[in-house]
This record gives C-alpha cells, sequence and structure tokens, in this order.
C-alpha cells in the first residue's frame, strides 16, 4: 500500500513508472495568461476535459527559452509552480541534499529523465517541433539527441500551418510500429505557438506579423487536434501526460518583444498533469 500522499493531486511515480506509458507535450512558448483567457471564454474544449478542475495550474519556467528550458526538464525540473515551496518533483536524478525529492519522486542514477525512462525499459521517442530539435547542426541535434528515436522534418517547423497535425501523424506512426508489451516516453515539442503563428487567425497578414492574437489562434489550432494525440497515446494502455509550456513570449509587454528575458510573461507558463484512461 502507498504511503498517505502529502501533496494531493501528485501520483506515486514509482508505481507509475514500469506500469504506464508516459506523454510530455511542451506547448512551446505559450504565456499563461492567453491560455487561462482561452480556457474560461470556452475556447479550448478539448483540453478542458482533461485539465484538473478544468483549470491550468499557474507555474513559472525553469529557462526563458527553448533550449535551456528543456535541459532543465529532461533534468526533472519541470515547471515549478507559482507559489511558495519547496515543491516535490515528480523526476529527479539522485542528488544529495535535495530539498524537492520526496517519497513518490522517482529517483534516478542517470543524468536526464530520458536514458532513466530508457534504463526501464522505455521506448523513448521525441518528435521535434522548434528549430532546437531539428538536427541539422550541432546545437539542434543536441536535446534529441537523448531519445533512442527522434523525429523531425520541415513541416514539424515553426513555418508550417499544419505543423501540429503532421506531429501526431508521426506520432500515430511511431505508436503503431511499438510491440504492444513495450513501454512508451513520447515527447513532443509544439511549434505551433511560436513565431510565426500569424497565419493561424484567418484575416491576419505576415506584414502585420505576429500579436497575442494569433497566439491565441495557434493554441485553438493545437486545441482542435488534440484529442487524436490523446487518443493514440492512450490507445495501448493508461498513459500519464504532462501539458506545460517551456517558457512564455512578450508582444510588447512593458516595451519587451521575444523570449530569451526576464519578464512576467515569459516566467509564467501554464500546466496540467493528468491520466489519459486506456481505451476500451
Amino acid at each position: 500500500m502507498s504511503a498517505p500522499n502529502p501533496h494531493p493531486g501528485q501520483p506515486d511515480m514509482n508505481e507509475v513508472i514500469g506500469r504506464d506509458d508516459l506523454l510530455l507535450l511542451t506547448l512551446d512558448t505559450l504565456r499563461f495568461d492567453v491560455a487561462a483567457e482561452l480556457l474560461a471564454a470556452g475556447r479550448l474544449p478539448n483540453l478542458a476535459r482533461h485539465l484538473p478542475n478544468g483549470e491550468w495550474e499557474r507555474r513559472h519556467a525553469p529557462g526563458s527559452f527553448t533550449y535551456a528550458s528543456h535541459q532543465a526538464i529532461f533534468a526533472g525540473f519541470l515547471p515549478t509552480p507559482a507559489t511558495p515551496g519547496p515543491h516535490p518533483r515528480l523526476f529527479a536524478s539522485r542528488f544529495a541534499g535535495s530539498e524537492t525529492t520526496a517519497g513518490r519522486t522517482f529517483v534516478y542514477d542517470t543524468p536526464d529523465l530520458v536514458s532513466a525512462l530508457a534504463a526501464e525499459g522505455y521506448r523513448t521517442v521525441c518528435v521535434g517541433g522548434v528549430g532546437f530539435f531539428n538536427k541539422q547542426g550541432a546545437l539542434g541535434s543536441v536535446l534529441p539527441g537523448l531519445f533512442q528515436d527522434s523525429h523531425w522534418e520541415p513541416e514539424f517547423s515553426v513555418a508550417a500551418p499544419a505543423a501540429f497535425e503532421a506531429q501526431i501523424d508521426r506520432a500515430e506512426q511511431v505508436i503503431a510500429e511499438l510491440p504492444a508489451e513495450r513501454r512508451l516516453f513520447l515527447f513532443v515539442n509544439v511549434s505551433a505557438l511560436h513565431q510565426p503563428n500569424w497565419f493561424h487567425l484567418p484575416g491576419a497578414t505576415r506584414a502585420a506579423g505576429d500579436s497575442r492574437e494569433t497566439h491565441a489562434a495557434a493554441l485553438e489550432y493545437v486545441d482542435r487536434h488534440i484529442g487524436r494525440l490523446f487518443a493514440a497515446v492512450s490507445a495501448r494502455r493508461r498513459c500519464f501526460a504532462i501539458v506545460c509550456s517551456d517558457h512564455g513570449t512578450a508582444y510588447g509587454d512593458d516595451g519587451f518583444t521575444g523570449h530569451r528575458l526576464g519578464h512576467e510573461s515569459v516566467w509564467t507558463v501554464p500546466y496540467a498533469q493528468f491520466f489519459l484512461e486506456a481505451a476500451t
């Protein structure tokens, strides 16, 4: 029997690992305020049905741009709850004196979560999105290089209006080819929210560029298709899903534009974790 959970909503990851499949979905560059506004307005129906209590959790990003944030995430440092801590982590490399490693934390002896899950028998798969996953140079090969199986095509990139659909197509193919008994850790970096995103808003133009409104339209695009991904990852067995942003981005907020900077619009991100029950 598991010990009492002092942190409601946090499963015992020592029971999850080895039993369930895992999905880590980063909605690259998604701002918390935009995500929360769309959810409250009923504009994210497919995500809403899975978010605990029908809400995004407000968290702080571990980095201000994709590369830094994902290096931290793959080391077990997911976005941190935006309330005073310490906050026990789901995953942690063994480290003397860690104040965020608790009884329900899955602790491993490798330097990163990806290799730890591979050691537990998982097939580790990356479906990349933004340039840090494109494998077109040394820097773009570091993060996908952590995985046993990594995928990137121009159709998955920030410049592709149907990128998320193409990423789901590839994920479905990977899942279909995996032996039924093999556990899966699937990571998908969703590029649709990242600049350029103007093409997701009807009537927007390249000349006018990106805005908070086109950012919101990109999230609605993701929501329209995310049910297909959730169905795919839960077709074999129950799947533990983490859906979050790696960082936000500024659209003229206090004079700032973009990310890799220390502004509230960049540091505050949406987060959710939940189980996707196996299809019956």
